[in-house]
């Protein structure tokens, strides 16, 4: 078996790279409650009675610079909504930076005066790091790792028969901002990326109805929503329903798909979460969604059900049924 690029582009292919490869080969499990064969957003580390969250995220978007957003943005919010979407608040970030021979000095400070504006909207510090510097023609890969401390561990799968699914805004924004960029393609309206971290957002929706009450959570990056669904349905064992219609969309986002022939189910996201919330708190939730910049936007878009267990069933706008597949891998390689 050779790498390529769709290994490391989520879904079915990156599945098969981390089965065969990495959790084959590591065996050492973790003292916590989450561990490597979890494939979970994070793992967790016992420290005394409590448990901490660890991740780490490696940030590799090409250009680096694009609408509404850089690779020190994503690189911050990426560590910082793999935290959250495990309940964890953020407390410390690491950071390592791999730079080419000739990287221009005044784009390096520009990233870092990203990260760093980035850090302040959470609030989080950056306490440590490692500097490379090489001769492949790479430009900047930006490495993460983060550290946090949760109450109550929210996990991937977590979802039970008859919660409702949140989503916070619009699908498909940071995909397809990066591939207008790459592809020299304009819309009559702007298309920029959602990069974000959550922790706000999250840290409100908990609060307001209570963290027992989120069964489940994650970030739709690599695969976008249909990787995160299909995910989400596989581990907790439960069906997936939701209806087209109530999935947030922006006008140039869907002319951007009808164009180029690609779902926006399937593209990577930087600013969103999929929350799965007990049935009798989806109002409030939502409420509470809506009130953060973060999610004016958001809508409850579905369920999950006892029928079809480990699958995801789409309602069309047209009044039809579809099953939605997970994505062999992201249509973009390289967006985060």
């Amino acid at each position: 078996m050779r790498i390529k690029m769709m290994h490391g582009a989520g879904g079915e292919a990156m599945d098969e790279l981390i089965s065969e490869f990495i959790l084959k080969t590591f065996k050492l499990k973790s003292a916590g409650s989450v561990s490597l064969d979890d494939l979970d957003d994070g793992g967790s580390i016992k420290y005394g009675e409590e448990e901490l969250i660890f991740t780490i995220d490696g940030h590799t978007v090409k250009p680096i610079f694009f609408p509404g957003g850089d690779i020190g943005r994503l690189a911050i919010s990426g560590t910082v909504n793999d935290l959250a979407v495990m309940g964890a608040e953020p407390l410390a970030i690491a950071t390592s930076l791999i730079i080419q021979d000739g990287f221009a000095g005044d784009d390096l400070k520009r990233i870092l005066q990203s990260m760093d504006e980035t850090s302040h909207e959470v609030p989080v510090p950056i306490i440590t790091g490692d500097t490379k510097v090489v001769e492949e023609k790479i430009g900047i890969f930006v490495i993460t790792a983060g550290i946090g401390k949760a109450k109550r561990i929210i996990r991937d799968s977590g979802a039970k028969i008859g919660d409702v699914i949140l989503l916070n805004g619009g699908i498909g924004e940071h995909g397809f901002a990066i591939l207008s960029v790459r592809e020299g393609i304009e819309f009559q309206s702007s298309l920029n990326s959602d990069v974000s971290p959550l922790w706000s957002l999250i840290k409100e929706v908990g609060e307001a109805i209570g963290w027992e009450n989120i069964h489940a959570m994650k970030d739709p990056t690599r695969g976008g929503l249909s990787e995160a669904l299909n995910e989400m349905a596989r581990k907790s064992e439960v069906g997936v329903e939701i209806w087209e219609s109530n999935v947030p969309l922006n006008p140039a986002v869907k002319a951007a798909s009808e164009m180029l022939g690609i779902s926006p189910f399937d593209m990577a996201n930087e600013g969103k979460v999929v929350m799965f919330v007990s049935s009798e708190y989806a109002e409030e939730a939502l409420k509470a969604m809506r009130r953060h910049p973060l999610g004016k936007d958001a809508a409850i878009i579905g369920r999950a059900v006892e029928q079809y267990k480990g699958k995801v069933i789409v309602n069309t706008e047209i009044g039809g049924r579809r099953f939605l597949e997970k994505p062999l891998g992201d249509p973009v390689p390289r967006v985060c």
